[in-house]
């Protein structure tokens, strides 16, 4: 089997030990956050937001390929080189964001799992959702076993999912020209924003970009040569991976929009979705969709843990027990889930999981600006800090990410204030005043200099001058 093969093999073809890694990050981008998203634009927009999780992902390989960047150079994580770059009142900040995100991606998963659970045995969606702590058990078993034994888990899975998306195109059968129409750039407003929005939250995924910077960052050569290949090697890696997750994205999206617009259908929703494709196109369709939505959310929740340890640790804070974390991290996304289903009926789930895309993708420039300013400075990079056409592709992607944000943000906020009663109250006087000071940190992250007044403590933590150059930096970096 191929995944039996990964850990012998990567001993022997040293790059192949980037490629664990890589899937590891690639299934965070096919979680059912990702399947809300596609299906809701599919069903509601056919092809026409295709082009948009086609840029989400090519941005999404320029991120992780920076992420890896910073740990393989500077043998940090991006949580770490944060607390070392800002000062602490910046990092009480970014750590709640950080933890927020990776909530917002538990969220999804629980209920994408408890979706799916539903779909394949009739299990009601409040004891699916509390029956998703038991993953913890896995996640237990697998990283028990050693990393090599998670990533082989979550290749299997992935092989299995792929398999289940080829077999579902071969059934539903798209129209080549359509599917290529729908990589034509369009303006976006009002609600194809918000879904585009939500595809972007849901493809470059904030806790990915821990993650990355964490598993790769003792993986640098002893030379700057051997850095340059390993950096070569990683960004190969992750643009194979990623290229699986989006063929993944795309056919959800194309599934959708084959089966489902043309006809008028109202398939946004997971649970819909499934009962019209065993209408029109057979039970095989509907069950290979459940298998691969349970299968998704299982993997994905897997990373998502791991990226917790990864903030925990590297903002500074004592990281629990595997299990521990575990349930505290779920217990975040149970909560929610729960309310929702008791409040408002298990038929708002759905949009729960929308939203908390949306969520992320508010959320991802707090990650971001922090990991294209420190690839871009030379005293955490040295010699390998990023090229001015890496900085100017990088800062075209923040703004244009910040940009759409801050447009839906604004376009809610105003909608939201016309509300009678407490709604429009709520909206003024709390969402107006969080917006503004969303935007104010997030100004101070992006013209702010990292590691600004903090010389002699930078210069004690890395090196014994101001600019730290590769070996310097590698032989005083923290041990992991």
């Amino acid at each position: 089997m191929f995944t039996s093969l990964l850990p012998r093999l990567s001993g022997r073809l040293p790059g192949l030990r980037l490629l664990g890694p890589a899937f590891l990050i690639s299934v965070g981008y096919m979680d059912p956050g990702n399947w809300a998203t596609a299906l809701a634009a599919g069903s509601e927009q056919g092809f026409a937001l295709l082009w948009v999780l086609v840029a989400s992902c090519l941005s999404a390989w320029l991120l992780q390929s920076l992420s890896a960047r910073l740990g393989i150079v500077s043998g940090m994580d991006l949580a770490e080189a944060s607390r070392h770059a800002y000062g602490p009142r910046i990092n009480r900040l970014l750590f709640p964001l950080a933890m927020g995100a990776i909530i917002a991606t538990d969220l999804a998963e629980v209920i994408g799992m408890a979706i799916g659970l539903k779909l394949l045995f009739g299990l009601d969606l409040l004891y699916g959702v509390v029956l998703t702590v038991a993953d913890t058990l896995l996640f237990l078993l697998l990283t028990a076993r050693g990393m090599k034994a998670l990533e082989s888990a979550v290749i299997a899975m992935i092989l299995m999912i792929s398999l289940a998306f080829v077999l579902q195109l071969l059934i539903v059968a798209p129209a080549p020209g359509e599917v290529a129409s729908g990589l034509i750039v369009r303006p976006l407003d009002g609600h194809a924003l918000y879904l585009a929005t939500g595809i972007m939250g849901a493809t470059i995924m904030p806790h990915n970009l821990y993650l990355h910077s964490a598993l790769l960052k003792h993986t640098g050569g002893k030379t700057l040569a051997d850095t340059r290949r390993t950096l070569a090697s990683n960004t190969r890696h992750t643009g194979f991976a990623l290229g699986i997750a989006l063929c993944i994205n795309a056919a959800i999206l194309i599934v959708a929009a084959s089966a489902f617009h043309h006809g008028g259908e109202a398939a946004g929703e997971l649970a819909g979705a499934h009962q019209l494709l065993g209408e029109r196109f057979g039970a095989l369709a509907a069950v290979l969709f459940a298998i691969a939505l349970v299968l998704c959310g299982q993997a994905s929740t897997l990373t998502g843990t791991l990226a917790g340890r990864v903030v925990m640790e590297g903002h500074g804070w004592r990281a629990l027990p595997g299990w521990q974390q575990r349930i505290a991290t779920r217990a975040g996304a149970l909560l929610p889930a729960l309310a929702v289903i008791l409040l408002s009926g298990p038929d708002s789930l759905n949009g729960l999981l929308v939203l908390s895309q949306v969520v992320l993708s508010l959320q991802l420039g707090f990650a971001m600006i922090p990991l294209l300013r420190l690839t871009a400075s030379r005293a955490l990079m040295g010699t390998l800090r990023t090229g001015p056409l890496m900085r100017i592709l990088g800062g075209a992607l923040a703004s244009l990410i910040l940009l759409l944000n801050g447009k839906m943000v604004v376009e809610f906020l105003n909608e939201a204030a016309t509300l009678p009663g407490w709604q429009g109250v709520v909206a003024t006087f709390v969402g107006y005043p969080l917006a503004a000071g969303a935007a104010l940190l997030l100004a101070g992250l992006w013209f702010g200099k990292p590691f600004a007044g903090q010389t002699q403590r930078g210069a004690s933590l890395f090196s014994t001058s101001v600019r730290i150059d590769l070996r310097t930096l590698r032989q005083t970096s923290s041990s992991p």
